[in-house]
């Protein structure tokens, strides 16, 4: 039986949507923030990303440099973007780095925020006979291959004593997977914030799990190793990512205006916005590059290493870089906090 569709007005700006991180997609040049001096610092973004919170917080005042963002529809393209020097350092979800480390690209990890994961949901229809994870067996499940679902999917198949294999894993796109899950062709959908929030609040599906104590809830802003090298950008950088901090943390006392800001940026309805950053956004505490955090995100590269999803060995130790870590907290005790 066909279930119902999505209205248009909420599945067309989808399309237009950051996909945090799966498929392979071009960028849009987003325009250019004119700072003082000569240097340029090239950003990757994701609609409604850094460029939206850093206007919404007022953090784009008075820069000392130009910021010429791109805009990508996915991680994966970015940190190719990254690899090949046309981007000096953009955001993306914690496995696109892994799968971009194990393709041999030339990426470096320069800071982190962590959350908590229950934006991070694997969705079934309203309708669905499934109750719990372990009734995913021969089931299909879309997901965006490389990224942060495409883990989750991994682990909580896991946790529920089952494997990749025991699932028919649909590889798409969340445009084409959100078609794929309100129409019925697949039985569920791995997938994250804010996607999440718009099937729950259009009544299109409830959540059988959530990657909350299955995955490690990071995400990180990535340069290009050259851009580093160059000690007039590697500054730019540092500027920058104070400046998306302080964004960051603004979130937490003005959620509903970074809502409004996210919803028009995104064509999200604000209620789906509302929604996405009380659950997700407005969890993420800055997190220091550390040995605790770089282990968790070895574990990620080995579980796509023995799944024959990675081809190489990953030392994601190799992809790190610690200058930019300052005063802030160890890891795990950012974790614990964004988590109570």
């Amino acid at each position: 039986m066909r279930r119902r569709l999505v209205p248009a007005a909420l599945l067309l700006p989808f399309a237009l949507l950051l996909t945090a991180c799966g498929g392979n997609s071009a960028a849009d040049t987003g325009g250019s923030v004119d700072g003082k001096g000569s240097l340029t610092l090239n950003v990757g973004d994701q609609k409604g990303g850094s460029e939206a919170i850093l206007r919404a917080a007022g953090e784009l005042k008075n820069l000392d440099y130009k910021i010429k963002w791109s805009t990508f529809t996915s991680g994966p393209p970015l940190l190719e973007a990254v690899n090949a020097k046309a981007v000096d350092i953009g955001g993306v979800g914690n496995t696109p780095p892994v799968f971009a480390a194990g393709a041999g690209s030339k990426i470096t990890v320069v800071a982190a925020w962590h959350g908590t994961s229950k934006g991070d949901a694997i969705l079934v229809p309203n309708s669905s006979k499934l109750t719990r994870p372990q009734d995913l067996k021969g089931r299909s499940v879309a997901v965006a291959q490389g990224s942060s679902a495409n883990y989750q999917l991994v682990a909580s198949l896991k946790a529920a004593g089952l494997s990749l294999s025991d699932v028919k894993v649909k590889y798409l796109q969340p445009a084409d997977a959100l078609a794929a899950f309100t129409s019925g062709k697949v039985d569920a959908w791995a997938v994250w914030d804010p996607y999440t929030s718009q099937i729950l609040q259009a009544k299109q599906g409830r959540v059988l799990t959530t990657g909350d104590s299955i995955t490690n809830g990071l995400t990180f802003q990535v340069a290009a190793p050259s851009a580093l090298r160059d000690k007039k950008k590697a500054a730019a950088i540092k500027d920058y990512l104070e400046r998306l901090r302080r964004a960051t943390d603004w979130v937490y006392g003005h959620k509903e205006e970074w809502a409004k800001v996210w919803a028009k940026d995104t064509g999200l309805p604000y209620e789906v916005a509302l929604a996405s950053v009380k659950r997700t956004n407005a969890t993420r505490i800055s997190v220091a590059v550390d040995k605790p955090l770089i282990a968790s995100e070895q574990q990620i590269a080995d579980t796509f290493t023995q799944l024959k999803l990675i081809p190489n060995k990953v030392d994601f130790g190799d992809f790190v870089d610690t200058r930019y870590n300052g005063d802030l907290p160890p890891s795990t005790t950012a974790a614990r906090a964004s988590e109570s």
